[in-house]
């Protein structure tokens, strides 16, 4: 059976609040320290989790671990996140109740670390499966493209998120994720253009910087150096821990799972850079005839690299920073902008360009990860947004912030409230109102339609005239003056007149966390939010991609006269949406808190952790759980947990458990005015009671242990005596196997060796007997034998002697022929014998040599020059002339196995030596490269589809050439082609045929003597295609070209050969110009090229390198 642990098992402190005695600000506070020193960084209050941020990593997030909270009742374990994760998500899959996870806390305290772990829990616990998780991996990986968009380092956290985020999972009937939806509130867009002391910009630009390859910074016009860039801080551009370029990496990794194109991603990346290059713009004075005031651009490098990323025409966005136009129905105003307000403008553009372009990322991850169907689904919502803020110097951001802070807390607690009210109703005990602070005046005080602070900072922003900030907080002086929760230096109320703490251009509200003091400066500026109208149409009217989509009110055609809505009037709306949202689905709270402003592990301030607890008002949240009754607990689980203090109830309660609680606390004497009854679950009313309970079972739990230790002893002992008795009757068993065993392997051998004796005797005998019988047999075959041989031997040497007396005779006979012989013919020999001897010879020589000749022949390849040495004097010449002919006749042979088309090639190759051959440079290059002629595929490739149907003849040449323009000497791709009849040329991009000429108008071709591959086409006079004038082209192929040209006026019996022109100077006719060409050796400006250069109208200068 499975052992279950308790929260209350080893605790070390408290681990519910709810449970602490006594209950005060210093008990809370102790109790934290207690449990952060001893890596505890999870305590609950209720069902409302407190994390502590530890700053180290906690061997508490394993797969183990999860494992161990899997399916766990929330009281089961001792605190942790998983907990309240497991909680919910069941909630979700087995009662189909939409669930909200809040996370709350100031920045550093690790809210986005929690939602981090909320996600990876649910992921890990839910189903598996292709789909599934290819759902749960996007998920995930929208994170880390949200924060390096939304995410910076402030002086309280290395990666704070400086926008809040609300994510709704939806999950199908079985709990498996289908999709989400993110939502975003109030990017803290100020940060793009100005960032406090030892802070940084968003994290996207220093990742840029730093991840990007070299050739994706060329191409954003980018550097690495961010020193060159104003909207950068350098004091903070480092951090330690965080590793910019392996982050962009994650980045650009994550952005493909979850969907992006490439090419999308590549329009994100030039909105960054174009966000970069506008902060570098400045402006400079210049005084008009008026006496006003203009601003200009002072370098106009970086306004054009900007244009250049999105696509503006530079005069168009010039133009919009320095003039304004201000519309009123059918009447335009145009004013000129000074330097300031230049430099608002651009500010302005740089935090709507980035605010745009976040809320476009959030609104393209939606896209991805939306659940498909339209079914309704279970949601979790997880919210991840700022804490409350109370800074030196606090603004309209932390004004706004605060406000959302209200209204969480004005939930928490009607929910909370409500919580518990439902219980106790649901467990049939009465309720009790319960009286605790009500921040709904404050919450009136902000957002109330008519005399709220919000409604009269949008009344100012509207009304006409002169509007400031002093405007403003004497409106506010005004009006609030008399409310409780509202202070200022100037209102009416005389108590704040000497308040030297309050300063004059400031107010200050009483929030439920605490007293803020607001700098009314900027107020105005930032609700307003904005954009002129110029910017907006000038960026309507970039190429680029995504601009059009994020300024959509630039729009000429749709041009709205109506002021937009305020930045509070956004806020308050959304906000009013998400409160809407939060109050349909069932709260599950996380309150994270930092222990030290220091980032660092192991430290814990007092100050700073009980600040945290006052506003975010812990205690109020405590007093509320224990407003009824403390701890409850269901019948089940009490009675298993209790049940060894009560003999009736100990070991096995066989009735309803209810009852069995009954009889336990009866027996133990608790007072009936510390516990309750419920339907499912017994309330205790007061810890001391909780704690007299667990004492009581502690002390028990020893006695039974000892009981249990001495039980087992006992068996212990019992069971090794009769394991050892059994052990001695197997041994004596076994050792008496052995030894008969032993006994009769003896007895065995001993028969063994007997009866292997008695058969070795006999077969020995038998042995002896067969051999002497074999020995007689063999003597009288050898007797037999020798005879024999004796008989054979005799009549041989008889044979032999008669044949020796034979061929004696044939001898002697042989012998007396040849001397009659030689005497008779003895006179005619000596007459001849000198001119027979010599021609033999002779004879004997020529036949050797043609022998040898026949083995050593060279091989049958016409450029072998090898031969055999001839080998006497006198054979010089018919060496000479048999090496002539076996040449020809291997020639010959090598002809004879050309093909028609290898035969063409070599005739080419034969007409371009008789062009070329020491007379240009360029040709010895070409003799080992062979004649293609179609060096684009054109009829196989589907680019030059359309071009080859417009060519109706056969194309004998296809080749990509460089159209030289007279004006500038620079070239101009296009394809060359050459059929029978014409030459055509066209444009490289779209195939559109240019120029066709035919080849009757061709009278000459010009080349030079240099290694160029310049070539002028002369046309005749008077003709159709000498209209425009002659073409001086280059192409690496002039060899072939010409030859090919050259070889089809040759063939052609209705035609004239076309001349080549081979000089180093030469005129072209352009139009009705005659331009000379001259070619000289020089070094060119890009290297080891050919460049041309108009000298003037009547001269182009090629220079080409000296060869070698």
């Amino acid at each position: 059976m499975e052992v279950k642990t308790s929260l209350l098992d080893n605790m070390i402190g408290v681990g519910d609040m709810v449970l602490l005695e006594p209950l005060s600000e210093e008990s809370f506070l102790e109790n934290l320290r207690k449990r952060f020193d001893h890596s505890e960084i999870y305590t609950y209050i209720g069902s409302v989790v407190i994390s502590m941020n530890p700053y180290r990593s906690l061997p508490i997030y394993t797969p183990d671990k999860v494992e161990e909270y899997r399916n766990r009742n929330f009281y089961e374990l001792s605190p942790h996140i998983y907990a309240l994760a497991d909680e919910a998500y069941r909630s979700l899959r087995d009662q189909d109740k939409d669930q909200c996870i809040l996370i709350t806390g100031e920045s550093g305290a690790g809210k986005t670390e929690a939602s981090k772990l909320v996600m990876s829990y649910v992921a890990a616990v839910c189903g598996k499966g292709q789909e599934v998780n290819k759902v749960k991996e996007q998920l995930l990986q929208s994170n880390p493209v949200l924060e390096a968009f939304g995410n910076a380092k402030t002086v309280r956290n290395d990666n704070s998120s400086r926008f809040g985020k609300y994510m709704d999972i939806e999950f199908d009937f079985k709990g498996d994720p289908l999709g989400g939806v993110i939502s975003n509130y109030l990017l803290e867009k100020s940060r793009v253009v100005k960032q406090p002391r030892g802070e940084r910009n968003f994290h996207v630009f220093y990742q840029l910087l730093s991840g990007a390859s070299d050739d994706t910074l060329k191409k954003l016009k980018l550097e690495r150096d961010f020193s060159k860039y104003n909207y950068l801080s350098l004091d903070s551009a480092a951090v330690n821990g965080l590793d910019d370029a392996a982050n962009f990496r994650t980045v650009r990794n994550a952005m493909q799972i979850v969907g992006f194109m490439e090419d999308e991603v590549q329009s994100v990346l030039e909105l960054v850079a174009a966000v970069l290059k506008l902060g570098n713009i400045e402006f400079k004075p210049e005084s008009r005839c008026n006496g006003n005031d203009e601003s200009r651009v002072k370098d106009k490098n970086d306004l054009k690299e900007m244009c250049e990323l999105l696509g503006i025409e530079q005069s168009v966005l010039e133009r919009a920073f320095s003039y304004r136009t201000v519309e009123a129905r059918l009447e335009k105003v145009s004013t000129t902008l000074n330097v300031s307000q230049a430099y608002y403008a651009r500010d302005a553009l740089a935090k709507n360009l980035y605010s745009r372009l976040f809320s476009w990322l959030v609104t393209r991850i939606n896209e991805s990860i939306k659940a498909q169907g339209k079914t309704r689904h279970k949601v979790m919502g997880v919210l991840d947004i700022y804490g409350f803020e109370i800074f030196e110097d606090n603004s309209f951001e932390q004004f706004i912030i605060n406000y959302c802070n209200e209204k969480l807390q004005q939930i928490f607690i009607e929910l909370t409230l409500r919580e518990e009210q439902e219980e106790y109703v649901r467990e049939g005990i009465e309720w009790h109102n319960i009286e605790y602070f009500n921040n709904a005046v404050i919450c009136d005080l902000i957002e109330n339609n008519q005399n709220g602070i919000l409604a009269m900072l949008d009344e100012e922003c509207l009304r006409p005239g002169t509007v400031t900030d002093e405007t403003f907080l004497d409106k506010l002086n005004t009006i609030c003056a008399d409310h409780q929760h509202f202070e200022s230096r100037l209102s009416k109320n005389s108590k704040f007149l000497t308040d030297h703490s309050l300063p004059h251009n400031c107010f200050r509200i009483q929030h439920y966390a605490g007293k803020v003091l607001y700098r009314a400066e900027g107020f105005v500026d930032k609700n307003n939010d904005l954009l002129y109208r110029d910017l907006s149409q000038a960026m309507y009217k970039a190429t680029h991609s995504l601009i059009k989509q994020l300024f959509p009110e630039g729009n000429p055609a749709k041009v709205n006269l109506k002021r937009p809505p305020t930045a509070g009037f956004q806020f308050k709306a959304s906000v009013g949406t998400l409160m809407r949202n939060l109050q349909t689905k069932n709260p599950n709270y996380i309150r994270c808190i930092k222990p030290n402003d220091k980032k660092a592990s192991h430290i814990f301030t007092e100050s700073l952790v009980c600040h945290q607890l006052r506003y975010l008002g812990l205690m109020e949240n405590v007093r509320v759980r224990r407003a009824g009754y403390a701890f409850r607990q269901a019948y089940e689980p009490c009675l298993e947990r209790y049940k060894m203090l009560c003999k009736k109830t100990w070991p096995h309660w066989r009735g309803p458990a209810r009852e069995g609680v009954e009889v336990l606390m009866t027996d133990l004497q608790v007072s009936g005015e510390e516990f309750s009854y419920g339907r499912s679950k017994i309330f205790i009313r007061n810890p001391r009671t909780l704690f007299f309970l667990e004492e009581r079972r502690r002390q028990c739990l020893q006695d039974l242990a000892t009981l249990i230790q001495k039980i087992y002893r006992g068996w212990k002992c019992r069971s090794h005596f009769l394991l050892l008795k059994k052990s001695q009757i197997v041994v004596a068993a076994w050792y008496r196997r052995y030894a008969q065993q032993k006994k009769y392997q003896k007895i065995k051998s001993a028969t063994t060796v007997v009866q292997s004796y008695t058969r070795g005797w006999q077969a020995r005998k038998l042995l002896r007997e067969l051999k002497y019988q074999k020995r007689c047999e063999e003597a009288a075959t050898t007797i037999a034998a020798y005879w024999h041989g004796t008989q054979a031997r005799r009549e041989l040497r008889r044979l032999k002697e008669e044949a020796r007396r034979k061929h004696a005779v044939a001898v002697i006979w042989a012998y007396w022929q040849g001397l009659k012989v030689r005497r008779e013919y003895r006179k005619f020999f000596r007459a001849n014998a000198g001119r027979k001897i010599y021609d033999f010879t002779i004879q004997r020589i020529m036949q050797k040599y043609f022998l040898g000749l026949k083995s050593s022949l060279p091989s049958m390849s016409p450029i072998d020059k090898n031969w055999p040495s001839r080998p006497y004097l006198f054979l010089d010449g018919v060496h000479k002339e048999l090496r002539r002919i076996f040449h020809l006749w291997r020639c010959k042979k090598y002809r004879g196995s050309f093909t028609a088309e290898r035969k063409a090639v070599y005739e080419e190759k034969l007409e371009a030596s008789e062009i070329f051959k020491d007379k240009k440079a360029l040709y010895p290059s070409s003799v080992s490269q062979p004649f293609k002629g179609d060096y684009l595929e054109i009829s196989k490739n589907p680019k030059y589809q359309k071009l080859n149907s417009a060519v109706e003849e056969k194309v004998l040449l296809a080749d990509v050439v460089n159209k030289i323009n007279r004006a500038n000497g620079k070239g101009t791709a296009r394809i060359f082609l050459l059929t029978k009849n014409s030459v055509v040329l066209a444009d490289q991009k779209t195939g559109q045929v240019k120029a066709s000429v035919p080849l009757p108008d061709l009278t000459s071709v010009s080349v030079s003597t240099q290694s160029d591959g310049f070539f002028a086409l002369k046309l005749k006079e008077g003709s159709a295609s000498a209209v425009k004038g002659d073409f001086l082209l280059s192409s690496e192929h002039l060899i072939e070209i010409i030859t090919k040209l050259h070889h089809i006026g040759s063939t052609a019996a209705d035609r004239e050969r076309l001349n080549v022109d081979i000089s180093d100077e030469f005129l072209v006719q352009f139009k009705q110009d005659k331009v000379c060409v001259k070619f000289i050796q020089g070094v060119p400006k890009n290297g080891n090229n050919v460049s041309c250069k108009r000298k003037n109208n009547r001269l182009l200068e090629v220079s080409v390198p000296a060869t070698a």
